[in-house]
């Protein structure tokens, strides 16, 4: 499946190169191919300047690349790196259309960055990133140990990872105290669940739920349907790595009887039908108090302190993403990161390998912009760059940082899944049966089997 998955892709490659002749980056010259100035690219003794390309989506102000690369360079004499923005308002869509185009021609390219985990895997089927194994094996550490996202395609690296953003509960402080609940630092489904219960307050038009869903909706906003999948190490998706389907997985029936419960029986959850046929916002729904706990992603860390456009009149907490299970590893949740590779034909692979493993650890600190994925961060240093972002929101007194901090150290993702060129189709099918199921058209059973098929017959007409 695989090789027919790649292989139009792999031939649109080639036609661009035939179509972009020397091709390049107009805005960031450098001398085609050249890795250095010089004539030995920097060999052991050589007094000559390496310079590397680094390709990237992120923007000066996401990202404070020139403070970066200039501690780099300053600690790492004789390296020089030149920043390729592939967009300039960090549109990721816009960054990989360029970036293939760069690939497909003879330019110089050594650092990649790819912002989502289908964008990594689908270029390293088309042989763009280096297998980083053996470095990484010369430098004595496990990707899966030294960082919280596990960047294993098929068996070997291709990338590490820098920035994390784990999902999380946001929780009205204030409503907490009120219902006398505390800010968990652990807690399952079903204690989930019994919060929201307790939480939910009145009836009508005035009614506040204990939480509020914002998905799936049109085939989108899928991480509200995995719920019980994706805090699992392995397996956390609808598809399995090989290709088959995971509708199978008692996990993901419990996900949909945990919806179902909570709307139907404990009428905590706002319902389905309100929020598609009302169009409701996650950010008004907790801010405005209609919903004491949301399950979102943590780039909600530059807004939970209050916006001149959201503002804040409640005291916040965070609590991490539920287990099934009171004896499941805790922290496991869905996480967004940056994937850093060596570029495949770089003629400094080493070089851009050293600045790869620095900017995804000791880099990530110099910066200062996000969470690292990093596990030797420590509980203090995220808590600096924490206060850093709450410093940018109107009202950061009123953030339990200790609540937020403490989720963070603890989050982790599981094992990539790379996702599949029929994604999309997947989705809707799924998305579909589950509307059936809560607007009361068919039961939880119905739903699976229903699901299931529809999946299959997806997964299979894909196939050679």
């Amino acid at each position: 499946m695989r090789t027919k998955v790649w292989a139009g892709a792999i031939t649109g490659v080639l036609m661009l190169s035939l179509l972009s002749g020397c091709g390049g980056n107009n805005n960031n010259n450098a001398a085609d191919g050249g890795a250095t100035a010089g004539t030995n690219g920097g060999a052991s003794g050589s007094t000559e300047t390496t310079n590397l390309r680094l390709y990237t989506y992120g923007t000066e102000e996401a990202y404070n690349w020139k403070h970066t690369l200039e501690a780099y360079e300053a600690a790492t004499p004789g390296v020089k790196i030149e920043l390729v923005q592939l967009s300039e308002k960090g549109d990721t869509q816009e960054a990989f259309k360029k970036l293939d185009l760069e690939a497909a021609s003879s330019a110089q390219m050594d650092i990649l960055m790819f912002s989502d985990a289908a964008g990594y895997a689908q270029r390293v089927a088309l042989g763009m990133a280096e297998p980083l194994d053996e470095y990484i094996a010369k430098d004595n550490y496990k990707v899966e140990e030294d960082y919280k996202v596990d960047t294993h395609l098929d068996g070997k690296v291709y990338a590490l990872p820098g920035k994390f953003n784990p999902w999380y509960v946001l929780l009205n402080k204030d409503q907490l105290d009120e219902a006398s609940l505390a800010v968990p630092a652990e807690w399952t489904w079903d204690e989930f669940a019994d919060y929201a219960k307790k939480l939910t307050k009145g009836e009508g038009a005035e009614k506040r739920y204990g939480t509020y869903f914002h998905g799936p909706q049109a085939g989108g906003w899928m991480e509200f349907l995995k719920l019980k999948l994706e805090n699992q190490p392995q397996n956390s998706e609808f598809l399995k790595a090989d290709g088959t389907s995971n509708l199978d997985d008692p996990n993901f029936k419990a996900t949909l009887e945990l919806r179902l419960r909570m709307e139907k029986k404990d009428k905590s959850s706002v319902p389905y039908s309100d929020m598609i046929s009302q169009k409701l916002a996650y950010r008004t729904q907790f801010f405005n108090q209609s919903a004491s706990m949301i399950l979102i992603g943590s780039w909600m860390n530059t807004e939970i302190g209050g916006t001149e456009k959201v503002p804040l009149n409640f005291n916040v907490a965070v609590a991490p993403f539920p287990k099934n299970t009171a004896g499941d590893e805790n922290g496991l949740t869905p996480v967004t990161t940056d994937y850093v590779a060596v570029a495949a034909k770089s003629k400094n692979k080493e070089a851009a390998y050293k600045f790869v493993r620095w900017y995804t650890t000791e880099g990530q600190l110099v910066q200062g912009k996000n969470i690292p994925a990093w596990s030797k961060v420590t509980s203090d240093q995220v808590e600096g760059i924490i206060d850093t972002i709450l410093t940018g929101t109107k009202n950061p007194e009123k953030v339990d940082k200790k609540s937020l901090v403490d989720t963070l150290v603890a989050s982790k993702a599981s094992a990539i899944i790379p996702p599949a060129t029929y994604q999309a189709e997947v989705y809707k099918a799924i998305n579909e049966e589950y509307e059936k199921m809560i607007l009361g058209d068919q039961d939880v059973d119905t739903t699976v089997k229903n699901a299931k098929e529809r999946v299959d017959k997806i997964i299979a007409a894909n196939k050679k």
